[in-house]
């Protein structure tokens, strides 16, 4: 069968949409675990903080998207040496990067106080959350460059083993750690610790042993530090870690947009920016399988194999896109019901339920060229494109929030998508010329 066929698109993507549903429903079960112990404040904090650490550690996910390319690539030349070193060279940034963060926690937090405006009791809560959260980042950094190898090898299985793996972990340490032991915020903060860090050292051990199959598990200081090597990692992960701070700053915008508008407010989106995450991580699935094909089809200098990827890879995601969208006109009530019992907060989010119902199928373009662009590792373009993309939604949801609210906010992010997928229509050509 060709490698570039649905069907062969569909193989890859399976596994990694099953495990990817379960990253959101990690966001939606704490939402719903603090949406239904009667106080919004537990509800916003939980909200905020988890945003504010999805823009800390996805601002490193060059360690998962850097991977998947030069990983793919390696495998095309047959250099599995070469991947081991890539692997080690990127737990060596994660140990890094870790100790940076341990150092900053304090900036970092007190800088958050000064950005969004909270209630007393939820600044206590807030607080509570991000002095357990912050040590979970050697883990889920970790993870990263863990599923990035794994993607970029075509073993999508793997990858969303440990994906899923970590997600339902934490979905069930949160819940008995809220129900059970009455922990609140607490509880779904040591969630996420503990199963972050237990299931880096499992799948860590795991990869080794994959590796040694194909390569002697050896540190050769020569070749690790070589220094055209980490000058290629570093020109690559720098674009990256410019395009994913910029892409989970507009998040975090989101988020703050709300507080400017007010906690209830902050509590609605919350419920329906999880539903919509939950749509993204679905169809990340075809972004996901697509990065290992694509730089593999550059590695064989292949263009007729690009170009069957490209098409058959954005026929999947539009078309799945559509059906989330359908399925979300039908249940979206249903669904932020069970995610809340603030009457209040479940009447505001049915409010803006149209943009739940739009954003899957209109963000299913930008989700897909971030995987044709990754797998052939465009970073640069991937980072101009992005710098283009926010600079354009900020402006536009200053303008729209101003005259029309929190529709404004909706609309801003909706756009926001449309931009993320025209600008890297743009610079699509310049992968063309590689081959």
């Amino acid at each position: 069968m060709q490698k570039s066929s649905v069907s062969y698109i569909l193989k890859l993507s399976i596994p990694i949409f099953f495990a990817n549903l379960a990253i959101p429903l990690v966001g939606i079960i704490d939402t719903a675990l603090m949406g239904n112990l009667g106080n919004l404040s537990y509800l916003t904090a939980t909200s905020i903080a988890a945003n504010l650490f999805s823009m800390i550690f996805w601002s490193f996910g060059f360690l998962r998207m850097g991977t998947v390319g030069m990983v793919s690539q390696a495998m095309g030349q047959n250099n599995y040496q070469e991947i081991l070193n890539i692997v080690l060279r990127n737990i060596f940034f994660v140990l890094i990067i870790s100790v940076l963060i341990f150092v900053s926690q304090l900036f970092i937090l007190s800088l958050s106080f000064k950005i969004f405006n909270l209630s007393e009791l939820t600044k206590e809560f807030y607080t509570q959350y991000f002095k357990i959260r912050i040590y979970s980042a050697p883990g889920e950094l970790t993870l990263y460059v863990i599923t990035g190898l794994f993607v970029g090898l075509q073993k999508t299985k793997v990858s969303s083993l440990v994906v899923g793996f970590f997600s339902i972990l934490n979905i069930f340490l949160s819940i008995i750690l809220v129900s059970k032991f009455d922990l609140n915020i607490r509880g779904v903060a040591y969630g996420t610790l503990f199963s972050a860090l237990v299931t880096s050292v499992i799948f860590l051990i795991y990869t080794f042993n994959y590796l040694s199959k194909f390569t002697t598990i050896k540190i050769d200081l020569s070749k690790l530090l070589n220094l055209e090597k980490m000058k290629e990692i570093f020109n690559i992960n720098f674009d990256i870690l410019i395009r994913t701070i910029l892409l989970t700053f507009s998040f975090l915008w989101f988020t703050y947009l709300g507080t400017q508008i007010g906690e209830d407010y902050v509590g609605a989106n919350a419920i329906l920016i999880n539903l919509v995450f939950l749509s993204a991580f679905i169809l990340d699935a075809y972004a996901f399988s697509t990065e290992g094909m694509i730089g593999y089809s550059l590695g064989k200098k292949d263009l007729k194999l690009f170009k069957s990827i490209v098409k058959n890879s954005f026929i999947l995601s539009s078309l799945t896109g559509f059906f989330i969208s359908i399925i979300y006109f039908f249940i979206n009530e249903s669904v932020i019901n069970l995610m809340s019992d603030i009457e209040e907060i479940r009447k505001l989010s049915l409010s803006y339920v149209i943009w739940l119902i739009l954003l899957p199928f209109i963000a299913s373009f930008c989700y897909q060229f971030d995987g044709i662009f990754i797998g052939s590792s465009q970073t640069k373009e991937l980072r101009n494109a992005m710098i283009f993309s926010v600079s354009c939604y900020l402006l536009i949801s200053i303008i729209l929030t101003k005259y029309l609210f929190n529709t404004g906010v909706w609309i801003s992010l909706c756009l926001f998508m449309i931009l993320r997928g025209v600008s890297l229509f743009y610079y699509l050509n310049r992968i063309y010329k590689r081959f």
